[in-house]
């Protein structure tokens, strides 16, 4: 492979996290013995290399005022070196066990501008990584033939139709690599929402499954392969914002024209909106005439408005689930001067309203509402060499509204 595919492989390791932990907490506790005689002892491999290294030690000479003697300081700089050795061991030994953030996208303009010979439709849409996402857990497996998925909602397939299972079939095939995988999802995006989370979860196995083989393909090998078992899948190779064509699957990675703090709320109703019902309603004459890289000029320059978050999908979703489209308008209306703009996330059926997280108080009070999923999100991004990360600031904030009180 390029000498690109040389990627970060240990920074999400459990081993590492808790070697720190354990390590600084017993050796911070015991008292250390001279500087000149102070040794670590150990069997394993992380011992071996304590033994073999020389604490890094700090000295500061100062004079007593009132005796005239020498007194000299001595600080052990464990931590910064414990970490080290931690990395040197991550780096040797592998990782058996990753947990990882899959976080979905919106699509803040969808324009369908055309159908190709294939069946498929061509689109061009600004994609952008936001935070709500679900966690993934992954551990090496001592079977050579099967992984095995589980997850904390019902409904979610557990076989091969999962895109968990086929990203990491795909990856085996396109390596040689023979490692299977104990799996739980914690899934906290929406089924049929329009946010790709299943996407989502098919890019961040195939992450994971390269950190486990010593990230032996590229970045770019993983977005191009990706393309084969989902559109929407290679869009999660980018650093969080791209503009997507073709079937979604090509992608122009772009820096962010969107403020990361700008909040947003997604309302999701218990109906569902099927990629493929909402596609075979599209109709060309009635979808929108806009240039899409005049969108993107506009929102590059201006910020996000109502005008340039055109959806062509919204009236075929709101066909096939006519309920959907007055849940948009009671947003809008309800949201005035709250909202920089309210539209329907990819196929649906997610309506999200930028510019605040809170939805709008009938949401809570209409029992025609009372089981929609509500949760508050931003943009993010990742940096290069590193997957995407929950942001810290961001407390648990989906849930249904059943639930609030």
């Amino acid at each position: 492979m390029a000498s690109s595919s040389h990627l970060i492989c240990s920074h999400h390791s459990y081993a590492t996290h808790n070697f720190r932990k354990t390590q600084l907490n017993s050796f911070t506790n015991v008292p250390l013995p001279r500087f000149s005689s102070f040794k670590l002892q150990g069997s394993s491999c992380i011992g071996k290399k304590l033994q073999s290294s020389r604490i890094h030690l700090i000295r500061a000479a100062a004079s007593d005022p009132t005796t005239g003697r020498k007194q000299l300081e001595v600080v052990y700089d464990l931590e910064n070196k414990l970490n080290k050795l931690a990395d040197e061991v991550d780096r040797d030994a592998g990782i058996s066990r990753l947990t990882l953030f899959s976080p979905c996208k919106i699509n803040v303009f969808l324009r369908i501008t055309g159908k190709r010979a294939d069946g498929f439709h061509d689109l061009a849409s600004l994609f952008h990584v936001i935070s709500l996402g679900d966690k993934i857990k992954f551990s090496l497996s001592p079977s050579k033939s099967t992984d095995r998925l589980s997850t904390n909602v019902p409904g979610v397939p557990l076989d091969d139709k999962n895109l968990i299972i086929k990203a990491l079939n795909l990856f085996r095939k396109k390596t040689g690599t023979d490692n299977y995988f104990w799996i739980h999802l914690d899934k906290k995006v929406p089924t049929g929402a329009g946010l790709g989370g299943g996407s989502s979860n098919a890019a961040t196995a195939l992450w994971a499954a390269n950190q486990f083989s010593g990230c032996v393909a590229s970045e770019k090998d993983l977005q191009e392969w990706s393309g084969e078992i989902g559109s929407d899948i290679p869009f999660f190779f980018s650093h969080g914002s791209a503009y997507c064509t073709g079937r979604g699957e090509v992608v122009e990675d772009i820096p962010t024209p969107i403020p990361l703090d700008l909040p947003m709320v997604l309302i999701k109703p218990e109906e569902a909106c099927p990629t493929g019902e909402v596609y075979k309603r599209v109709r060309l004459d009635q979808t929108s005439q806009i240039d899409p890289l005049l969108l993107l000029e506009k929102i590059a320059k201006g910020g996000i408005s109502q005008d340039v978050c055109v959806n062509d999908l919204e009236p075929p979703a709101f066909e096939f689930v006519p309920s959907l489209k007055r849940l948009k308008q009671r947003i809008a209306a309800a949201g005035r001067g709250q909202y920089d703009a309210v539209f329907m996330s990819g196929s649906g059926s997610t309506i999200v309203g930028v510019g605040s997280p809170d939805p709008p108080q009938f949401v809570y009070d209409d029992d025609e509402y009372k089981n929609v999923f509500v949760s508050e999100a931003k943009f993010i991004t990742r940096s290069a060499n590193q997957w995407y990360s929950e942001p810290l600031s961001t407390e648990e904030t989906a849930c249904f509204t059943q639930d609030v009180e």
